[in-house]
């Protein structure tokens, strides 16, 4: 349960931007910013003090950068952090390292450290702010700890021909749970959709090949499947797969609010592969997803969402499993083995 005003924490260590993410944060009554840290080791400092329900982190900072002071927030007094970070390839590496350690979200400055014109994005990061505070934060160990709960194991399907993975929020940590877990002898395509603006998906393609057996890339128009190869949605553009399975392009309008959004890809591979389609979706905001879960469902195909016990946000495999999309709920360390049994036996139970 939210609280009735979220307290946020703003630490940068320009005071300019200090000051305009407060007063942005500040028009919404649903916030209240009850403090700001100049740096990581001041925020630190005022952590326990302060107690914050969410905190935007700058990354590149003096005496102690974001990426530390997220690591001792999170060993300290696990929080919801959101980082703000310049948009530029260094930006987006050091990001992704963020997002891995265990940040929920992060917002990307329009021109810089200092973004004189931060102003144009104030309803994204109210969003996200307001977002995060309903993530959960879980720590390294968290992440591997089995769930109790009990879920149905169908058998049946048809033979698994191309895997295809949604996640949003959260969803950079838990492909690097997932991704690195799968056999390189998959046999299969893989096509993963996560949302995350133009810039920062190369950036994940990289980390993920880094960590993995697969060759991973960003999607190019004319790509065709092949196993052994992840392709990953562009930022910025939907991705759709015609009919001999080869990747278009699109500026298509976003949905969901977003663009690439999963339901656009899934839906095309659905219509391409049909029941032989494997569907998975880990955590996010929104219901991105659902409806694609749910068809190919309908069609006879398998599909999997990411229990609410290791989910940053349940949001995206809870639309849909409310759909009836969703065949199995697993959590996280349950999934990658779940995919190859289910990759590796025709009629085996998952």
């Amino acid at each position: 349960m939210l609280p009735s005003q979220i307290r946020v924490m703003v630490v940068d260590d320009s005071s300019f931007m200090r000051k305009i993410l407060t007063d942005i944060l500040s028009r919404d009554p649903g916030i209240c910013v009850v403090g700001q840290g100049r740096d990581g080791a001041d925020a630190l400092v005022k952590l326990e003090l302060l107690k914050p329900d969410v905190i935007t982190l700058d990354i590149e900072m003096p005496n102690l950068d974001g990426f530390g002071a997220l690591k001792e927030i999170l060993n300290r007094r696990p929080t919801p952090v959101v980082m703000l970070s310049s948009l530029t390839q260094e930006g987006a590496e050091a990001t992704m390292r963020c997002l891995e350690l265990g940040a929920v979200d992060f917002i990307g400055k329009p021109s810089g450290s200092i973004s004189l014109d931060i102003e144009k994005i104030a309803g994204e990061i109210i969003s996200k702010v307001k977002s995060a505070a309903g993530a959960r934060v879980h720590t390294k160990q968290q992440m591997h700890i089995q769930s109790p709960q009990a879920y149905h194991k169908p058998g049946g399907h048809e033979k698994i021909s191309v895997l295809a993975i949604g996640s949003s929020t959260g969803g950079p940590r838990a492909l690097q749970q997932v991704v690195p877990m799968l056999p390189a002898d998959l046999g299969i395509p893989i096509v993963i959709v996560q949302h995350m603006p133009a810039g920062f998906t190369a950036s994940l393609a990289q980390r993920l090949e880094k960590s993995s057996g697969f060759i991973v890339r960003e999607a190019v128009d004319g790509d065709r499947l092949k196993a052994g190869v992840i392709l990953v949605a562009p930022g910025g553009s939907h991705l759709v797969f015609d009919n001999g399975g080869v990747a278009r392009l699109t500026n298509e309008p976003p949905i969901h609010g977003v663009r690439p959004a999963v339901d656009v890809t899934m839906l095309s591979l659905l219509r391409v592969y049909g029941p032989h389609l494997l569907a998975v979706l880990l955590t996010g905001m929104g219901k991105d997803g659902a409806r694609a879960l749910k068809q190919v469902t309908d069609a006879g195909g398998l599909t999997f969402g990411e229990d609410e016990s290791t989910c940053v946000v349940f949001g995206m495999p809870k639309a849909a499993f409310d759909l009836g999309g969703v065949s199995c709920l697993l959590p996280l360390s349950q999934i990658a083995p779940a995919i190859t049994r289910a990759c590796r036996a025709v009629h085996a139970a998952v």
